[in-house]
């Protein structure tokens, strides 16, 4: 029932606790055919069940049913017979307790006058482009680096997927961990990234080469 709340709270976000419960005991209620009572508990009650529910049965419920959706002809799903999923990062407000400010810590406001209101933390995801589902997520600080949190969750790229990613997330050593995963890759890159020419194709696009610095001696 705890599992379902906490469900139902992310589905009602402008919903008391309370009420999202008294909404899952309508249904339970209806559900059973009314043979079976249910009682709304308090605010408290449900604080204090979430508190022993703990994190873990959520995270493994989403490892458990995490995966593409999208079926033949699914609009933007399918690039040919390539699965487009991207990798982005955001940032997310999480409650203002000490806790979670030791934790996550807090984003300076983008006009030099402190910092921001309430500790965040940064996601970066990997989703399903035609039905925005994630396939898996990787959170930290919000002074964590978006390209160190990728690294989080390209092990779910497989073969047969088009990866799209920005350009703040390139880097030689993520690009090449993600080559690995038989994925295909369409990344933007920064614009003072040298992209020399070694072959010019018809349709205006070209071959060319990448290393870990701009001294190929130095190359990995």
């Amino acid at each position: 029932m705890v599992v379902y709340c906490v469900l139902a709270m992310a589905l009602f976000a402008d919903c008391s606790c309370e009420e999202v419960m008294r909404r899952l005991v309508e249904g339970l209620s209806w559900a059973s055919g009314s043979r079976a009572p249910w009682q709304v508990p308090s605010n408290a009650a449900i604080f204090l069940a979430r508190r022993r529910l703990g994190p873990e049965p959520l995270v493994s419920l989403f490892s458990e049913v995490a995966s593409p959706l999208a079926g033949p002809g699914a609009a933007g799903a399918l690039y040919r017979d390539l699965r487009l999923v991207s990798i982005d990062p955001t940032c997310i407000e999480v409650p203002d307790t000490e806790a979670n400010d030791q934790r996550f810590g807090r984003a300076s406001s983008g006009r030099g006058e402190g910092v921001g209101a309430y500790p965040q933390l940064r996601l970066v995801g990997l989703a399903e482009c035609g039905t925005h589902v994630l396939l898996k997520v990787s959170a930290g600080a919000c002074s964590d680096g978006e390209q160190t949190l990728a690294g989080g969750v390209v092990d779910a790229l497989k073969d047969g997927m088009l990866c799209l990613a920005d350009r703040g997330l390139y880097s030689f050593s993520l690009w090449n961990r993600v080559r690995g995963t038989g994925a295909e890759l369409l990344w933007r890159m920064k614009s003072n990234q040298r992209l020399p020419v070694l072959e010019r194709f018809p349709d205006g696009s070209w071959r060319t080469e990448i290393f870990a610095s701009d001294d190929r001696k130095r190359q990995e």
